[in-house]
């Protein structure tokens, strides 16, 4: 069974993290929650607190497949701040391991020199915060191990892209239908 790591910091975007652990759980994908805090329950950027099942510092991401950043603020800069994220993305990278970041959270990558010549999808606003990077323009965005997409508005289609890099385009198609969600 595919694992994936969706690691969450106070401030996190709760539509783009918690759609992005539905619909893989839904695909019988192992999604396992990880805060970087000090807690299990981690903050939103709305208001609503997330239980995770782990903390960072307890979980071994050599068993993972993919890890996924949310968005949101200032859960992105939480996030870019904590040396072990930075650690743990770095070593994906290299490996060649799937990387997924929504939102404002390519910005992690992107200051790492990660995405220098790759083509990304992001929140406008950080756009120009990526040197080095294209941007694509789409709602996700494949380009080798890394898959990015813009924001809430693009959960879903992130979300089922994830699946289908994960376990196949018809996992992807099924959970879509499943939904009642109309692929474009």
């Amino acid at each position: 069974m595919k694992k994936v790591s969706v690691i969450l910091a106070d401030g996190f975007e709760e539509v783009e993290a918690l759609t992005v652990v539905d619909l893989l759980r839904r695909a019988t994908i192992y999604v396992d929650t990880v805060s970087i805090m000090e807690d299990y329950t981690v903050h939103g950027a709305h208001g609503i607190n997330v239980q995770t099942e782990d903390l960072f510092e307890e979980v071994n991401f050599v068993e993972s497949d993919m890890i996924v950043l949310p968005g949101g603020m200032p859960g992105t800069k939480n996030l870019e701040a904590h040396a072990g994220v930075r650690r743990v993305v770095k070593g994906f990278y290299d490996e060649g391991k799937k990387i997924g970041a929504i939102c404002a959270a390519p910005t992690v990558l992107g200051n790492m020199g990660l995405l220098k010549g790759k083509r990304i999808s992001c929140y406008p606003s950080v756009e120009k915060e990526i040197q080095g990077a294209v941007i694509s323009g789409g709602s996700v965005t494949v380009d080798g191990n890394i898959i990015t997409s813009r924001g809430v508005g693009t959960a879903i289609d992130f979300a089922l892209k994830l699946i289908e890099v994960l376990s196949g385009p018809a996992k992807a198609k099924e959970i879509a239908e499943s939904i009642v969600y109309e692929t474009k």
